[in-house]
């Protein structure tokens, strides 16, 4: 048990990195439906490697990016009917998951880890592809913050001013689809959103400006993780959904306070 909490503990550490970057990076350019997108269609690249025997972070990572660079390129250019595109590329990335779920013999348990997630179950190779992530993230951020900064507020103008808006904003997309899948081991498929999505939604209520909001989410991300871990101990619950009660009681709370606009 205490493995599994030490495992658990580092887990919620390095997801709060990411939920703090990307969060707050989906947030300001209103991409959480995108995110979704890449987080429910991973679904396929599980039951592809299911059925073929692959391994499932492998495959599931290269799904997502897959999906990551396919988005990237309808989003930009049909700006127009991208949500109904999304959805589609939601629907049919869940249901190639589940076909090839159902052509490979056998029950498998350990489909539910993936769709609702246990942080508690984190194994050491989740937790070394964590940090590279992580690490992904922060070097990203550290060299590319006012580029992302700028694509955010005004891709019109960033590319007047010569930056290269179409490149960076397939970049954003492949380091959400990449944070995606280290997510979905500690949180699943599908419930992932909810916690990239309240943390940098509180933040942006109690800052100023996009690093703030940044270091404001990892804080917060790692509370609520603490937070549901110790609840889901003291009541036998299901650590993800206690997590998400969590992070949902101060989502409700920031309601009340007023929006400060983040620079």
């Amino acid at each position: 048990m205490l493995a599994l909490m030490e495992n658990a503990f580092i887990a919620s550490f390095l997801l709060s990195i990411a939920i703090g970057i990307i969060g707050s990076l989906m947030l300001i350019n209103r991409s959480h439906f995108i995110a979704a997108s890449i987080a429910h269609g991973s679904y396929g690249g599980i039951g592809i490697a299911i059925y073929f025997g692959f391994s499932i972070l492998l495959s599931t990572t290269l799904f997502a990016l897959f999906l990551a660079l396919i988005l990237a390129m309808i989003t930009y250019q049909y700006k127009e009917r991208s949500d109904t595109l999304i959805g589609v590329i939601w629907a049919v990335g869940m249901s190639i998951g589940i076909i090839f779920t159902d052509l490979t013999p056998g029950y498998h348990v350990d489909l539910m880890s993936f769709l609702f997630g246990d942080i508690l179950m984190v194994a050491d190779a989740d937790i070394l592809f964590m940090v590279g992530v992580d690490l992904l993230l922060i070097v990203s951020i550290f060299f590319l913050y006012h580029r992302f900064l700028a694509i955010s507020y005004d891709r019109d103008f960033a590319e007047i001013q010569g930056l290269r808006v179409k490149t960076i904003y397939t970049f954003l997309m492949i380091l959400m689809a990449l944070t995606v899948v280290m997510s979905i081991r500690s949180v699943g498929l599908i419930l992932v959103i909810a916690l990239f999505s309240i943390p940098p939604f509180v933040a942006e209520k109690l800052t100023t400006n996009l690093k703030h909001m940044m270091i404001v989410s990892m804080i917060l991300a790692f509370g609520f993780c603490l937070g549901g871990l110790f609840l889901s101990y003291q009541f036998d619950l299901s650590t993800t959904p206690s997590i998400i009660i969590i992070a949902a009681t101060f989502f409700f709370g920031s309601l009340f306070y007023k929006q400060k606009e983040v620079l």
